[in-house]
């Protein structure tokens, strides 16, 4: 991932409302949701929610689907994943400890 791409990433994550948009749809997946529902568990006015999720979308952290006569949104979870690889191992060096802990931390929230 080139840094414009990952800056781009992080920026729509940036957002509260997108973030727990992105955290909700990561949670269905590989299902989504609609956007309807997407537009409920905000909160918000559809057309507030409509300019959030048009920037999770130009980040390509968010894929929409037609299913008939919805729209059904998905996580872009190997954005997110591309995104994380990228600061490992770019903005950390790789750096064999750094890479441990952080493999320990997956690993231990797991359990």
């Amino acid at each position: 991932m080139e840094q414009d791409l990952a800056i781009a990433v992080l920026a729509a994550l940036a957002h509260p409302t997108r973030l727990n948009a992105f955290r909700l749809l990561a949670e269905h997946e590989p299902e989504g949701l609609s956007t309807g529902a997407l537009v409920d568990a905000s909160g918000l006015t559809q057309s507030t929610f409509s300019t959030h999720l048009a920037v999770l979308a130009k980040a390509k952290l968010v894929v929409a689907e037609r299913r008939g006569r919805q729209q059904i949104q998905r996580a872009n979870l190997d954005r997110l994943r591309r995104l994380m690889t990228f600061l490992a191992m770019d903005c950390a060096l790789g750096q064999a400890p750094f890479l441990a802990l952080l493999a320990a931390d997956l690993v231990h929230d797991q359990g």
